[in-house]
């Protein structure tokens, strides 16, 4: 996997915001926020890192525009990242991909 798409999942508009508890010590455990004395974070949008499967440009844009239009996210960003990091912004910026206007080539 040599492509990833970094894009913004905004919450709900029902829902305004994500509300998640943060426990340091119990990472990757999930319990019912009624459940825990933890922190709580409350965000309006989260930030978004995933692998795409192309072995061209083409092909990871169009399974790219899948991901993007099967979400609640309008624009996002494909890069060329050999290394498979989930850090954002890793890599060579291939295109961007904007909701009403498709992709555009960096």
């Amino acid at each position: 996997m040599t492509y990833f798409l970094e894009y913004t999942i905004p919450a709900a508009p029902e829902d305004g915001e994500f509300a998640f508890p943060h426990d340091e010590i119990n990472s990757g455990t999930t319990i019912p926020l009624s459940e825990t004395a933890t922190d709580v974070v409350h965000t309006s949008e989260l930030p978004a890192r995933t692998g795409i499967i192309g072995a061209t440009v083409p092909e990871a844009k169009v399974e790219a525009e899948q991901l993007i239009t099967h979400s609640r996210a309008s624009e996002a960003s494909l890069y060329f990242d050999p290394s498979n990091s989930l850090q954002p912004g890793v890599g060579t910026l291939v295109a961007t991909f904007s909701e009403g206007q498709g992709w555009r080539d960096a």
